[in-house]
């Protein structure tokens, strides 16, 4: 026993020295999940996942100024591809970690009926959504509301956030009445925590599919590839499945 201790506190010690620290950008709507993924994947393999949550677009912008983020997980497709295209991200490395669901939502119980109505109907509460230029989801809710034939009655009533964050904050504080967000953002257990929501039929707007990618400044580093991997497993698919995701 006593030769044992000494070679298992080598063990943990050697462990714990090549443990690492991975940056990563996490577009907003995956917030939730992410932050439990991020638990998950320190408590099992030692390293640890420095996250930053904001709009995908300022992503993209901030990577190709330098910003030494190691891994990307995008709110779309597009933007992965494209870091690939400009050399700052790993070829090979892309794929499909989660597709979203986009919900109208109000914090109120009953504004918010099954099918959308309320969007055709007269208001002057506010309507929030995300930046279509910068969030994937804002593009989404705004090719809903084209598709609805909404969008020219609602823009008076528009208010945008720069990230999908910052749309839910918009309807969660009562700035606005209701707002397109995630509906990652807004279930709990399985289900709507509080408040009233229509999903949004999948038909009215492009696939919220969105992709991780190795980028250039995690190259070879092993806690970059480690939490690539760990993305795919069974332990982060179920979080990503009790979120609302589709995999």
């Amino acid at each position: 026993m006593r030769r044992l201790i000494p070679a298992l506190l080598t063990l943990v010690l050697v462990g714990g020295a090549h443990a690492g620290t991975v940056s990563v950008a996490v577009a907003a709507n995956f917030t939730a999940p992410m932050r439990e993924i991020a638990a998950g994947f320190e408590r099992d393999t030692g390293h640890r996942a420095e996250l930053a949550f904001g709009s995908t677009g300022r992503f993209h912008a901030q990577i190709m100024r330098g910003a030494p983020f190691q891994v990307l997980l995008a709110a779309d497709q597009d933007t992965p591809a494209r870091l690939e295209r400009e050399g700052a991200a790993v070829a090979g490395t892309r794929f499909t970690y989660a597709t979203g669901r986009l919900v109208l939502w109000s914090a109120s119980p009953g504004v918010v009926d099954d099918r959308g109505e309320v969007l055709r109907r007269p208001g002057s509460g506010k309507v929030a959504m995300a930046d279509p230029k910068l969030a994937p989801y804002g593009a989404a809710a705004a090719q809903a509301m084209a598709n609805l034939g909404v969008a020219a009655a609602l823009q008076p009533r528009l208010v945008q956030g720069d990230s999908i964050a910052q749309a839910f904050q918009f309807v969660d504080t009562g700035n606005a009445q209701l707002g397109f967000v995630a509906l990652s953002q807004v279930m709990a257990n399985g289900r709507i925590a509080r408040g009233s929501a229509w999903i949004v039929p999948a038909h009215l707007h492009a696939p919220l599919r969105q992709d991780a990618v190795l980028l250039a400044a995690g190259k070879d580093d092993p806690a970059a590839t480690a939490l690539l991997a760990y993305l795919r497993g069974e332990t982060a698919r179920a979080i990503i499945r009790t979120h609302g995701y589709e995999l």
